[in-house]
């Protein structure tokens, strides 16, 4: 068929910081921590412990959990309100406080959640961003609740393209490198209009560390039914893993099934992966609940690049910047 011509695949500055007095909000005598990413000047500040406690009303409200952190709600005097991560105390989660940092400091982009500061006055470090009212690509796809409408196919298009944008900046417009390695519907937030805001780089690597194989120290990490099974066999991460992660989110979008159930302990690719290929099965695979409102040139040329970014073999997968320029020119 003609579009499928189409998916053939053809095969910057250091970041300066520099430390300097200002004021933000109720906030005062801290220090903001400039860096320059892409020639684009952004600030983060430097909070106090004491700062932290005020803008949380003293950690009152929990708004998420994870294994390592706690993430509390955060009021400013303007009104606006912030996501603060607040990591365990443990020296081995203290490196992982101070990894996720210097790689933050890297990074400003759209589709990615906007870090606002942190505080690393105590061991167990905190980040402060910018809090994203509505919620995340998991909730969205898989709450089956009354109160919730099924994601439109212009929406999951949208989302994957957003999500293919902030991915590729990671690897490419970012010097060092840097790698996610954990890009997973629930670390996909969106905001009132449902743009994707890419979020939580705990597990990140950034430049020559994302090409070093991890000690007994540093387990492999990553969340079921979205790592890299090369990554999970060899540990050695590349920005590879983030493209078959990737994948997973496109079959997630096209199906809306989970990448991983529990339940049945099943993997989404392991009965989905096999048939991506098939583009006369395509329509069979998209989510029931679009009650066929979809675009099924779209839907195919999504599973023919899903397809391609779950191979095995990470060199035979496309790069996220051969897989935008075939989203630009069929999505």
């Amino acid at each position: 068929m003609a579009f499928l011509k189409f998916l053939r695949f053809m095969i910057r500055r250091k970041p300066k910081r520099v430390v300097d007095d200002s004021e933000r909000g109720a906030v005062s005598d801290t220090r903001i921590v400039s860096s320059l990413c892409e020639k684009k000047n952004f600030s983060v500040r430097r909070f106090s412990w004491n700062e932290i406690e005020r803008i949380t009303m003293n950690f009152s409200r929990v708004i998420g959990e994870g294994g390592f952190s706690t993430v509390y709600l955060a009021y400013f005097t303007d009104l606006t309100l912030g996501a603060l991560k607040i990591h365990s105390s443990s020296e081995r989660l203290n490196r992982v406080f101070k990894q996720e940092l210097q790689i933050l400091l890297q990074v400003r982009h759209e589709n990615i959640v906007k870090f606002l500061g942190y505080c690393d006055e105590r061991e167990e470090g905190a980040l402060l961003f910018e809090y994203v009212r509505n919620g995340s690509l998991h909730e969205k796809l898989h709450d089956r609740g009354s109160n919730h409408s099924v994601l439109s196919w212009r929406k999951r298009m949208s989302i994957a393209f957003q999500l293919a944008e902030a991915i590729e900046y990671l690897h490419d417009s970012c010097s060092p490198q840097i790698v996610h390695c954990d890009i997973k519907a629930s670390n996909i937030l969106l905001d009132e209009q449902f743009n994707c805001k890419l979020c939580d780089f705990g597990f990140a690597k950034m430049g020559f560390s994302s090409m070093v194989k991890p000690s007994s120290m540093n387990p492999v990490m990553g969340s079921p039914g979205y790592i890299d099974p090369h990554y999970l066999r060899t540990g050695i991460a590349s920005k590879k893993n983030d493209v078959y992660s990737f994948g997973v989110i496109l079959l997630e979008l096209i199906t809306g099934i989970e990448a991983f159930c529990s339940e049945k302990e099943q993997l989404l690719t392991s009965f989905a992966g096999p048939i991506l290929g098939n583009a006369k099965k395509v329509t069979e695979m998209v989510d029931y609940r679009l009650a066929g409102e979809f675009d099924l040139e779209e839907a195919i040329v999504m599973a023919s690049i899903s397809a391609l970014c779950l191979r095995q073999q990470p060199s035979l997968r496309p790069s996220m910047a051969e897989i935008l320029r075939t989203m630009r020119g069929e999505i």
